[in-house]
């Protein structure tokens, strides 16, 4: 990748950053525009015209201060996106990598000729799993193993007001508590890897270069590993850059279901009650992870595909 394209990746991301920070400081107002403002709201800034505000925001944001709680006073937002970012961190990070990893091999065997004919009996029960919903799943897991069957929790978790040290036991507690949710946005993200991969791995399969390998005689399991799933991959990568919102936001639904003490969960809290400088941190962290992760994505992504090394993607 040369710096002209760095420095063009680098711009995108701080204007979605600024448009993305404005969109979310807008739009709240939209609805409540004719309110008044409480003695607390005073406090906390606002009574200060719109436009005061969305400079002051835009200052504080910069800095990563999103000022106070108003629903949780005297929290600081800060304070609360860090006692709930682990467990969305986990929650998130685990599943979708094991989604991803699940559901692209699976759907690469799918795909690959020669492979035993049980295989292909996978293929209608991942395309089931692929349309349901990550909160729907949920739903129906919550009340087979929590409600009827008891093995797992209902719900809740350690308090959010209160973060532990990092123990064997509260290792356990993030564990168990984010098995179920966990499951849900496995099984269901698992089934669109799948099939995404299995169309790819199709046309793969064909190309010359496959063709070549075989004429060659090198064996079949270098072939599927080096020149099949490798070049399938690249593709894969880029649907998972351009998907993570609707994982996030399929993510924060089951937070919500389970009541699962992430940042999910904290979002929606703040939505009932109002809570503007809950919402903008909350959505703010949401958006510079997506941002950030795509970026990290357009860095990588060339380490991959020589093609690119060039200039030339």
């Amino acid at each position: 990748m040369t710096f002209k394209q760095m420095a063009a990746r680098l711009l995108v991301f701080f204007f979605v950053i600024w448009a993305a920070a404005t969109l979310i400081f807008w739009l709240p107002h939209l609805s409540t525009s004719g309110n008044g403002v409480s003695a607390l709201g005073r406090r906390l800034g606002q009574d200060l015209p719109l436009w005061q505000q969305y400079f002051v925001y835009l200052a504080n944001t910069a800095h990563l201060d999103f000022g106070f709680s108003r629903s949780l006073y005297p929290a600081t937002v800060t304070a609360l996106i860090g006692q709930s970012l682990p467990w969305t961190l986990g929650l998130v990070g685990v599943s979708t990598f094991l989604a991803f990893l699940l559901g692209s091999l699976a759907g690469a065997v799918m795909g690959w000729p020669g492979v035993p004919r049980f295989v292909h009996f996978l293929f209608p029960s991942l395309m089931v799993l692929s349309a349901v919903p990550y909160f729907l799943l949920g739903i129906a897991l919550l009340f087979i193993f929590a409600f009827k069957w008891s093995w797992f929790p209902i719900g809740g978790a350690s308090p959010m007001m209160s973060f532990p040290e990092w123990t064997i036991g509260y290792t356990w507690q993030i564990t168990y508590h984010a098995i179920l949710p966990a499951t849900s946005i496995i099984l269901s993200g698992m089934g669109f890897w799948a099939l995404t991969m299995r169309a790819m791995m199709v046309t793969v399969a064909s190309e010359d270069y496959i063709v070549l390998a075989e004429m060659r005689g090198l064996r079949s399991k270098r072939i599927f590993f080096q020149y099949g799933l490798r070049n399938a991959m690249l593709p894969q990568l880029t649907a998972l850059g351009l998907s993570l919102g609707y994982i996030i936001s399929g993510v924060m639904l089951v937070e919500w279901i389970f009541r699962y003490p992430g940042i999910g969960f904290l979002l929606f809290g703040a939505i009932t009650a109002y809570d503007y400088s809950l919402i903008y941190g909350v959505v703010f962290i949401l958006i510079l992870g997506i941002a950030l992760s795509t970026l990290l994505l357009d860095f990588i992504y060339p380490l991959l595909d020589p093609r690119i090394r060039g200039g030339t993607g």
